[in-house]
């Protein structure tokens, strides 16, 4: 299955990349232009955004659902906004989990849903007042970072420490969503997800330029239950292999790898594919929490794959905890603070 192209995330910009750089540099262009314009709304509470400078899967949905519990645990009443990307719904709606599933609201905001109050909208300023009217008196946005629609307090970059931003180019040359210099101007800490050394170069840039630089790791919740046995791995998120090598950083027993598009929508033949090569060489089913909640509510070979399925459960845990506990509360007390722009 297609996924985004391999020499996006190599350092050296091969022949394609350049071959694709005046396309780049005309979006490049417009998007540096979008994502500059002011602000047109601000929401009655302080807004959090955690988004990222590239394509595909970062380390977003995690680092949100981390602020949201520092910022639980000093007595704060957080909710998510989010686009729902992959849903039908354009919003705003306050995510139900009794109620909707994935091709309703995608499945970030399922996830986003069991931990906080959560609204879909396309229409951002508008999420914000449903979340307020909901009683939430701290917004976090999982991505929108490029959406100058509303009004930030307080941007988090989620970076990727293993791939960083790839080749350092914009689409479709490389992975950049607008040229990095307009992104990281309007970033307040840079969060470096892992000990990887691909980000280095942009955490330095970050840090010449004032921005917080935050140190993370994705852990997961328990391991002992996934060495029990060979299993079969696939995922359909931005970076696969992503979720292959943090099993195999765990020891667990991966045979078989399957990787599938970002978001992407299974199938009921995809689904009986599955589980006819874990059938054929006995074989456990793994997979990430995002591919889980696209399978919620579904009935049929999708159903079945749903239950012979465990999700590889991770937590985003930051280094220096308390340091953030501060600075969320910082956000929180400074309602009227805009994000920097240099």
């Amino acid at each position: 299955m297609r996924t985004a192209p391999s020499f996006w995330w190599r350092a050296d910009r091969n022949l394609i990349a350049w071959g694709l750089s005046p396309i780049a540099g005309l979006y490049g262009l417009a998007s540096a232009y979008l994502i500059t314009r002011d602000s047109r709304e601000r929401a009655s509470v302080p807004v959090i955004c955690v988004g990222n400078f590239v394509v595909g899967g970062s380390g977003k949905t995690p680092t949100a659902l981390a602020l949201a519990e520092v910022a639980s645990l000093q007595g704060l009443r957080p909710g998510f906004l989010t686009r729902g990307y992959g849903g039908q719904e354009a919003g705003p709606l306050v995510v139900d989990l009794t109620k909707h599933g994935p091709e309703q609201v995608g499945d970030e905001a399922l996830l986003l849903a069991a931990a906080a109050p959560t609204v879909v909208a396309h229409d951002r300023p508008a999420g914000a007042a449903r979340l307020v009217e909901s009683g939430a008196d701290l917004i976090i946005m999982d991505d929108g970072f490029q959406n100058p629609s509303l009004a930030k307090n307080f941007a988090f970059i989620a970076v990727d420490s293993d791939v960083g931003i790839g080749n350092g180019m914009v689409l479709p040359a490389g992975p950049l969503r607008a040229p990095l210099k307009p992104q990281l101007s309007l970033a307040n800490a840079i969060v470096v997800i892992g000990d990887g050394g691909a980000a280095d170069a942009l955490v330095r840039a970050g840090a010449r330029s004032g921005r917080t630089i935050i140190r993370a790791e994705l852990k997961p919740t328990r391991t002992e239950t996934w060495r029990e046995g060979p299993v079969l791995a696939y995922a359909g998120i931005g970076r696969p292999e992503k979720f292959f090598a943090s099993l195999a950083k765990v020891q667990v027993p991966v045979a078989k790898t399957m990787a599938f598009a970002d978001h992407y929508r299974y199938s009921e033949a995809d689904a009986e594919r599955l589980m006819a090569h874990a059938d054929a060489a006995n074989l456990r089913l793994i997979t990430t929490e995002k591919d889980l909640a696209r399978l919620r509510g579904a009935d049929g070979a999708l159903g079945r794959l749903r239950d012979r399925s465990t999700a590889f459960a991770v937590s985003l845990k930051f280094e220096n905890s308390a340091a953030v506990a501060e600075l969320v509360a910082e956000i929180a007390r400074n309602a009227d603070g805009a994000v920097r722009r240099l």
